[in-house]
């Protein structure tokens, strides 16, 4: 497989198999409004063959961060059509990640709305609310009445992302919040049917995927995992379990024809990623570090190693708007400056330069 090669995901046609990871940069303001910093930021990064959006959330109770987006309000679908039309006019693509963050928010972010999550297990540390670093709170446990009132918020928010012009979306199943927090034995602790088995631990992720699939269509529908990244207190510790769980996970996504599975492991070479790979018998795409930059290198294994049928990026995308040029020429790489990751402005954001010639 090349690197710079094109390929096809579900509806999606595209130009090269570098995928922009969901990155968050919380600069959407309170109101969740995307505004002209982040029209420039997507633009800019056109070029990468297919753009993963940030988190963004689906309801206000699912919003897990300061400044984070929404596609809730009209205003804040008005603010991402002005995105996805910046991008489709330089010939990109985008997909929507849509995020609920479960129990890894507080009402200080959520403008005082209650934090949910699968059982009543708090996440051990601290967050960053609109009111200063506050301990994660004990959430309160959705029972299993409200859990077509949470489906309904993924798919709503899935027709408003194709509303708001984008190509497809990916439901954010990874990293510890809300849906991975159903995978996850240390978070899910019910006794019900979404509960107590790796069966019924896969239950609700699958309900959710095929709500959407069937709203938006499956050829525009992503799912992203990363199972045993272990963070945000969504342990999985057991490979037996952790196996099975996510067995039954795709043997139950699989049959939907959806357009790709994301997956998120340090070993993409591993039993786990490509016993997932097999069962799921579609497009993956892989990426290879979280706490770690996916250099070329790594890239280049993936895809010449055939690993996966894309290489997900996380850092050097942000850093590189011109990132597929740069390593498609063996061009100097600009460095990510941590420190701006998550600030308010134009700095670290939309000011990384090209390459000049």
């Amino acid at each position: 497989m090349n690197l710079f090669s094109p390929v096809t995901f579900g509806d999606l046609r595209l130009p090269n198999r570098l995928v922009m990871a969901p990155l968050t940069r919380s600069r959407s303001g309170v109101d969740g409004v995307p505004g002209d910093m982040v029209v420039e930021y997507y633009r800019q990064r056109a070029s990468m063959g297919l753009l993963t959006s940030e988190g963004v959330y689906p309801s206000f109770a699912g919003q897990g961060f300061v400044r984070q987006p929404g596609l809730v309000t009209d205003a804040q679908i008005a603010g991402w059509r002005r995105v996805t039309d910046a991008v489709h006019a330089d010939g990109g693509r985008i997909i929507a990640q849509i995020m609920h963050a479960g129990r890894v928010t507080h009402s200080g972010t959520t403008g005082g709305r209650e934090v949910v999550g699968p059982s009543a297990v708090a996440v051990d540390g601290y967050t960053h609310s609109y009111t200063g670093k506050l301990p994660y709170p004990v959430p309160h446990a959705l029972e299993t009445a409200e859990l077509p009132g949470i489906v309904e918020e993924f798919v709503q928010a899935s027709r408003n992302a194709i509303e708001a012009g984008f190509d497809g979306v990916e439901l954010h199943g990874a990293n510890g919040y809300l849906l991975h927090e159903f995978l996850a034995p240390s978070a899910n602790q019910r006794t019900d049917a979404y509960g107590d088995s790796p069966e019924n631990r896969a239950r609700f992720v699958i309900e959710t995927v095929a709500a959407v699939a069937s709203a938006v269509g499956a050829g525009r529908t992503w799912l992203r995992i990363s199972p045993e990244h272990n963070v945000q207190g969504a342990l999985e510790s057991d490979p037996v379990q952790t196996l099975a769980t996510y067995s039954a996970l795709v043997d139950g996504i699989a049959p939907l024809g959806l357009a790709g599975l994301s997956i998120l492991h340090k070993d993409p070479s591993g039993t786990l990623v490509q016993e997932l790979r097999t069962r799921f018998g579609g497009s993956v795409l892989l990426n290879t570090g979280f706490g770690t930059i996916t250099t070329l290198q790594d890239a280049l294994a993936v895809a010449g190693n055939g690993w996966a049928d894309a290489v997900v990026v996380g850092r050097p995308a942000l850093a590189n708007p011109d990132l597929v040029r740069r390593w498609e020429e063996g061009l100097p790489l600009n460095e990510p400056n941590p420190s701006t990751f998550y600030s308010a402005g134009v700095e670290g954001y939309t000011d990384y330069p090209f390459w000049a010639n």
